[in-house]
């Protein structure tokens, strides 16, 4: 194993020291229990979003706490959910008066804990919705959930959802918004290489080297099938073939398109795959008019990609425009 860390039992509060040193303007950080808020928190009469879940997807969550995306990310362990008192005090934290909304993405611990913290939100008079990212095509169960998984939908989830509290919409409306984004975004991944977890030391998984793990999640969980490797237009075909019919995506449709990379996958093969998605999108007369590109929900250092579709109208355009400042997404300011 080749990391550049200290001790793998404490990689990820030294990362959190580090993001709170390198974004003081952007973020505070609280360590007894661990979550990352906006330096401004709470923003009082906004509704505050809160989301997390287990290290290691960086820069899911942390990267997106700032002005009109996230208030609150907790962060568990590495591909571990955070506990209920770490999500509790999140939500305690940036609760401006206006309620407090729950993204999760569809793992079986991230829910069981953020139902639990929310309950105790209740107890303490603070209104709590929650939305259940499930956005992954791949399969239906896996290893860590009952469901479809969340994935790259999460991202867009919190920064339309965001977008919408940023603009004084109250907690029905902005949950409301949040599920509308999950029912129209589709993501899938693929994967060429496993990811190692700092205090396992061993790969995750093994693929040789003339072979790929298609529709793989984001803990490097199994996919679909595992595939001889092929050219990066075969492989958008096969990762968009089953997003465009899931949903379905018909011709006409205005989408946002997002290819993002697992960790250790470079640009320069994520804009050639965003090229190859475009050519197949167009073929089949979907418009692309909003786009995303670079490594935003990661599995550590897996070298691969993931490709989510979005469904647009006119209200989820304009709140995607909308201004937002954070340590990984900024534009509008």
């Amino acid at each position: 194993m080749k990391k550049i860390i200290n001790d793998p039992t404490t990689v990820v509060e030294e990362a959190l020291h580090g993001m709170a040193e390198a974004h003081r303007d952007l973020i505070t950080v609280q360590f007894e229990p661990a979550f990352i808020a906006r330096a401004d928190a709470p923003v009082t009469g906004k509704v505050a979003l809160v989301s997390g879940g287990g290290s290691g997807h960086e820069p899911l969550h942390g990267g997106f706490v700032g002005a009109g995306m996230l208030d609150a990310a907790v962060p568990g362990a590495v591909f571990t959910s955070p506990t209920p008192d770490q999500i509790l005090d999140a939500t305690k934290a940036v609760d401006g008066g206006a309620g407090v909304l729950h993204i999760v993405k569809n793992y079986t611990g991230d829910v069981l804990n953020f139902e639990t913290a929310a309950e105790l939100a209740a107890a303490e008079d603070i209104e709590v919705s929650a939305v259940v990212i499930d956005d992954d095509v791949a399969v239906k169960d896996s290893t860590w959930t009952a469901g479809r998984r969340g994935v790259g939908g999460t991202v867009l989830v919190e920064k339309i959802a965001g977008a919408a509290a940023a603009r004084g919409d109250d907690l029905a409306a902005v949950t409301a918004i949040a599920q509308r984004v999950n029912a129209q975004v589709r993501s899938m991944g693929m994967a060429l290489t496993p990811c190692t977890v700092p205090h396992s030391g061993e790969p995750s998984f093994t693929l040789a080297e003339d072979e790929m793990e298609i529709g793989i999640g984001i803990h490097g969980e199994p996919g679909r099938e595992r595939v001889k490797l092929a050219p990066a237009d075969e492989i958008v075909a096969t990762l968009l073939g089953s997003i465009v019919e899931d949903l379905p995506f018909e011709a006409g449709d205005n989408t946002l398109l997002f290819v993002n990379g697992m960790g250790g996958t470079p640009q320069i093969e994520l804009y050639l795959a965003y090229h190859s998605a475009s050519k197949y999108l167009k073929d089949k007369g979907i418009e692309v008019t909003r786009s995303l590109v670079g490594n935003y929900i990661t599995s550590l250092e897996m070298q691969g990609m993931s490709i989510t579709l979005l469904k647009l109208d006119d209200e989820f355009t304009q709140l995607w425009d909308a201004p937002v400042h954070t340590a990984a997404l900024r534009w509008g300011v």
